[in-house]
């Protein structure tokens, strides 16, 4: 009998299997969180540009749960939270929403398929997702000398938080997946 036959393979994945309830729950759980951290954010007066709140439960979905989920949380966090709260504005929805998809998607992508470090994806999914939402600026409004310093104001706070998303993420992202291997 061969012995790889009975080596489950799932025990090895970097990622959780985005499949049965309790995934789904989870996911949608994430999605909540993606909804609920920017509204507190807000209601607090704590600086959203800065805290990226909506970012966090994005990002973790798809180191977490694969680039499906990522992808999924991406998409629907900003229209539930618009729906939820009405924040974000509108006119931001269309580039977060692109954005954050990115960040969901890469991050599940590169560690789902390619197996390279959570941090390293984390890395290349919040550049790929900060140039998505560069070309998704530029293509809604002509670039002018007010449009960059507004993206300027938009991404240069933020980096703090992505450095710290970089550090903390893939440890969380961890620990997530060995206690769902352990029960």
């Amino acid at each position: 009998m061969n012995r790889l036959a009975i080596i489950d393979r799932s025990a090895f994945a970097p990622t959780l299997p985005f499949t049965g309830v309790r995934a789904h729950l989870l996911h949608a759980g994430l999605i909540a969180a993606a909804v609920i951290l920017p509204a507190v954010a807000h209601l607090t007066g704590a600086p959203v540009r800065v805290l990226l709140p909506m970012h966090w439960p994005v990002i973790l979905a798809g180191i977490v749960f694969g680039w499906r989920a990522g992808m999924l949380a991406g998409l629907a966090s900003p229209a539930v939270s618009y729906l939820c709260s009405g924040m974000p504005f509108p006119d931001m929805i269309p580039g977060m929403t692109i954005e954050l998809a990115c960040y969901g998607f890469i991050a599940g992508f590169l560690r789902e398929r390619t197996h390279l470090s959570a941090f390293v994806s984390v890395l290349i999914a919040l550049v790929v997702g900060r140039l998505a939402l560069l070309g998704a600026s530029f293509l809604a409004a002509p670039a002018s000398l007010s449009s960059v310093r507004h993206l300027g104001a938009a991404l240069l706070p933020g980096l703090p938080v992505a450095v710290a998303q970089v550090l903390t993420l893939p440890l969380l992202a961890g620990w997530w997946i060995r206690q769902a291997r352990r029960s």
